[in-house]
């Protein structure tokens, strides 16, 4: 039957979409801390003000 198959999948390509999994959730976590730690101060920058307060 067409589309019931299960794909069968090289070494290499289970690997590159590990990583491009892993970059994924480095990246994420990565933009969350410099979000936190970066954040708050270019708020007061470029709005003004405290930026926790709202």
């Amino acid at each position: 039957m067409a589309g019931l198959e299960i794909p069968t999948w090289d070494p290499e390509t289970a690997l590159l979409i590990g990583a491009i999994l892993v970059e994924a959730f480095v990246l994420y976590v990565g933009y969350a801390g410099l979000e936190r730690l970066v954040g708050p101060a270019l708020m007061r920058l470029l709005v003004g003000g405290d930026a926790s307060a709202r």
